[in-house]
């Protein structure tokens, strides 16, 4: 019998420890795990389910919003009877009731240079599920200089974007990509389920690289249409004038 696992979890997390690449030692992993999810939306709300329901030990979950009914097409940790109700709140519910064991650690606040390091500083690893570049860039900054891995997504319409960004010597950062916040567009529609698919895609990476597998996303981006069921991956390069990791 696994040690440190109740039967309860045995039998929970039996589908995982069949997995040669997991097995009990893999799943003792991840529940040794803390991860930080930004953003508790569409993408998030995809990513935060299947981190808990794979046993990750503890989950930061970071949002400053409350929900509205305009959410709810597509920000599937919360329903009706949360509305106005805080975000945070709203999925800590909906996750201690899919699996009690997680420690779930709740950040009701919007990340600015000053609060972020000390909320991100003491995880394994962050997921990026925010909805404005603004963030993004603030997020991506704190985790290279911090040291920390960072798998980012992101949608728009039909479209979704994921990537990984590891600050280890020779590999790109956020800012090889995108050097600066570009102009504000205007609002667009998202179909849900792409958010959907770019958060499993997110909880996906994340679990592997938990387990102390590489990505094939450090230098990669991975594109996803909906409209064709397509995916492409598009080549990223260290950039020698990055204002972030360059020269």
């Amino acid at each position: 019998m696994p040690i440190d696992f109740s039967e309860e979890e045995i039998s929970r997390y039996s589908r995982n420890t069949m997995l040669p690449e997991v097995g009990w030692e893999g799943q003792a992993r991840w529940a040794a795990a803390r991860v930080a999810v930004v953003g508790a939306g569409g993408i998030g709300s995809a990513s935060l389910y299947y981190l808990a329901a794979a046993g990750v030990g503890q989950i930061s979950i970071i949002d400053g919003d409350a929900v509205e009914t305009s959410n709810l097409q597509r920000q599937i940790l919360h329903n009706v009877h949360d509305l106005d109700r805080r975000k945070v709140e709203s999925a800590w519910e909906t996750l201690t009731a899919l699996n009690p064991h997680c420690r779930l650690k709740l950040h009701d606040t919007r990340l600015d240079a000053a609060n972020i390091r000390d909320i991100l500083k003491e995880n394994d690893l962050v997921l990026d599920a925010s909805d404005n570049f603004a963030t993004r860039l603030l997020v991506a900054d704190c985790c290279w200089r911090e040291k920390l891995p960072l798998i980012s997504a992101a949608v728009g319409g039909f479209q979704g974007l994921l990537l990984v960004m590891d600050p280890a010597p020779g590999n790109p950062c956020y800012r090889c990509l995108l050097p600066r916040e570009p102009p504000t567009a205007p609002r667009e529609g998202i179909l849900g389920a792409v958010a959907g698919v770019m958060g499993c895609l997110q909880a996906a990476e994340a679990l592997k690289m938990l387990l102390g597998r590489r990505s094939d996303l450090t230098h990669q981006l991975l594109a996803y249409d909906a409209l064709r069921c397509r995916f492409r991956r598009v080549q990223r390069e260290k950039r020698p004038d990055c204002p972030l990791c360059g020269q």
